[in-house]
C-alpha cells in the first residue's frame, strides 16, 4: 500500500523561513531511515504557497489564481510517498518524523488510490495503460 505523508504548513513556512541546520539535520536522519527501511518513494519539500498557483476547473473553463494563498493550516509544506503495509505501519512513521522545537506540526497520512480500486469502472484497456504510464515513468 502507498501512502502520502503530507507535513502542514505554518505561518513560518508559509512567510518562507527556512528551516535550522539542526532541523535540516533531523530530517535528513529520518528521510535516511526511511530509504534504509526499503519504504521512502518519494519525498520533498515545497515552498510557500506565494510562489505557487491554483488552476480552477469549471466545466470547459479555466482560472488561474496565484498565490498565497489565505489559510497556511489547509496548506502542505512537504511530503512523503511511502509503501508500506497498512495505514497502521504510515502512522508509526509518521510519528517519527522530526518536529522543530517549539512548534506545533500536523502529517495529514492519505492512502494512494491505486487501479484496483476503480473496481471494473477500471476495464483491462485502462489497467494496461496504467501499468504501461507506470512503467515509463520508472524508466525516467
Amino acid at each position: 500500500m502507498r501512502f502520502m505523508l503530507m507535513i502542514k504548513a505554518t505561518e513560518e513556512t508559509e512567510a518562507g523561513v527556512l528551516p535550522s541546520e539542526e532541523l535540516l539535520t533531523e530530517m535528513g536522519r529520518y528521510n535516511e531511515e526511511l530509504v534504509k527501511a526499503g519504504v521512502l518513494l518519494a519525498g520533498e519539500g515545497l515552498q510557500a504557497s506565494s510562489t505557487g498557483a491554483r488552476v480552477r476547473l469549471s466545466g470547459t473553463g479555466r482560472t488561474v489564481i496565484d498565490g498565497p494563498f489565505a489559510e497556511a493550516k489547509e496548506l502542505i509544506a512537504g511530503f512523503w510517498l511511502i509503501q508500506v503495509g497498512s495505514k497502521e505501519e504510515a502512522v508509526e512513521w509518521a510519528k517519527r518524523c522530526p518536529c522543530p522545537a517549539g512548534h506545533a506540526d500536523e502529517i495529514e497520512i492519505r492512502q494512494v488510490l491505486e487501479t484496483e480500486d476503480f473496481g471494473d469502472a477500471a476495464t483491462p484497456e485502462i489497467r494496461a495503460a496504467e501499468t504501461t504510464l507506470r512503467a515509463a515513468v520508472a524508466g525516467n
